[in-house]
């Protein structure tokens, strides 16, 4: 309880985070970070590198095409259940591909989403839309 107690002082004290508290010079360090794992998410979705039968993910979805990265989580037929993004990635690198899955944490995995995320910017968020 105590605890709990110094946490919420502690966050009441520091008060609220807003952009107005980041510099021009973080964000565009952040957009540049970001854009470079996404580049590098573009070059592993084209590439056959990620699978053993030199299939790539662009083949089936150039662009990320049909991916629909704003409508995770859902309940994707193919497994049976909800799951998110990389769960569906990795079930085609399972499958189609005959690839070794990756950890959700894994800076591959990370930057094909970033990839998938990017080539639908600005897309309503829709979780759970099939």
């Amino acid at each position: 309880m105590k605890k709990t107690v110094i946490i919420t002082m502690c966050l009441l004290l520091a008060g609220p985070v807003f952009a107005d508290d980041f510099t021009k010079e973080d964000t565009e360090r952040w957009m540049a970070q970001f854009e470079q794992v996404a580049a590098e998410g573009r070059r592993l979705w084209t590439s056959p590198e990620i699978g053993t039968n030199g299939v790539a993910c662009a083949q089936c979805h150039p662009n990320a095409a049909n991916t629909h990265p704003e409508t995770y989580p859902k309940f994707q037929k193919q497994l049976g259940r909800v799951i998110q993004l990389w769960e569906m990635i990795n079930w085609c690198i399972r499958n189609p591909l005959e690839g070794e899955e990756l950890a959700a944490d894994d800076p591959r995995m990370i930057a094909m989403q970033a990839y998938v995320h990017k080539e639908r910017r600005g897309v309503k968020l829709n979780p759970g839309k099939h």
